[in-house]
């Protein structure tokens, strides 16, 4: 008897496969993909967008600086062209003042031989001493004569100039004319009365700028000796030395404050690393009516609103 068909195993091959995936998951898969392509890519447009911006914007500040330094170096070389172009005119001029200083002390000596300190008793008897001074180069002298006369500031005010134009170097005879009290005070014996020379210290500074201003470029050139501008720099850092042995800025008289801008503007020496120094020297004697205008001279207008 033969063997009797399993009736299932005909409907084996009949199980039915997995159904085929959406179209619709199939989509929604694509448009995830698509978004994220999108989406990446639009990170890397802005990104690159982003750097071309940057990169411009560098280049134009790049455009800048060199147009800043191209117009600077321009100028620069305009301002030596003309220092150069008017040495020659300086020199020039500086030689004729040099020859009438030389007659002008010959017909000092010629009139003023027999003028001593007792017969000054008019302004024209004070500029004969005051020249006979800067003719014979005698600073001592003529510092004895100067701070002798206190009652006559105003008129040793005008005739000052036209004495130190005599000098055949009126920056060094300066200098030595007031080195008994500046940067250091070195008098032996000092007497309240007489303690305070710094009005003589100023006048002096003061009335040497018309002397030492170029005749042509003005204060932008001092006419100094390289030798007479260091020995200046340091008389300013012996003064300042000579602070710690004063207790400090707080404890510095005005007079001696006053002559040491002065001195600094005087010589054109001022510096930008000590800007500070000179910004509390100037607040501690802010009261003194020639502070405002040192100020400026110092580079601190823009610095002091409150004070200047």
């Amino acid at each position: 008897m033969g063997s009797i068909a399993d009736p299932g195993g005909e409907f084996d091959d009949l199980t039915p496969s997995p159904p085929p995936p959406s179209s619709f998951d199939e989509f929604q898969r694509q448009t995830s993909l698509m978004t994220s392509c999108t989406l990446l890519w639009k990170e890397l447009s802005d990104h690159f967008t982003s750097l071309e911006q940057n990169l411009l914007k560098k280049s134009e500040a790049l455009k800048n600086k060199f147009k800043t330094l191209d117009n600077q170096t321009k100028e620069t070389l305009q301002v030596l062209e003309k220092r150069e172009v008017t040495i020659e005119g300086s020199v020039s001029i500086f030689l004729g003042k040099m020859e009438e200083r030389k007659e002008a002390a010959l017909a000092v000596a010629a009139v003023n031989g027999g003028v001593d300190a007792g017969e000054v008793d008019d302004g024209e008897g004070l500029l004969l001493k005051l020249r006979s001074y800067c003719t014979k180069m005698n600073a001592e002298g003529f510092w004895r004569f100067v701070t002798a006369r206190k009652k006559e500031l105003d008129s040793m005010r005008a005739q000052m100039a036209v004495a130190l134009a005599d000098c055949v170097d009126p920056a060094r005879f300066v200098l030595e004319a007031i080195s008994e009290v500046f940067p250091v005070d070195k008098r032996a014996e000092k007497s309240e009365g007489v303690n305070d020379l710094g009005w003589a210290c100023v006048l002096i500074l003061e009335s040497l700028i018309p002397l030492v201003v170029d005749p042509i470029l003005g204060k932008s050139r001092l006419l100094v000796t390289p030798s007479m501008k260091e020995q200046a720099k340091d008389i300013a850092e012996t003064w300042k030395a000579s602070l710690d042995e004063r207790g400090g800025i707080e404890n510095v008289k005005t007079p001696d404050v006053h002559t040491f801008l002065q001195h600094l503007v005087t010589f054109g020496i001022v510096k930008k690393e000590d800007i500070d120094l000179y910004r509390k020297l100037v607040v501690g004697s802010a009261w003194r009516k020639q502070m405002p205008k040192l100020a400026v001279s110092l580079g601190l207008g823009d610095k002091m609103p409150v004070y200047v």
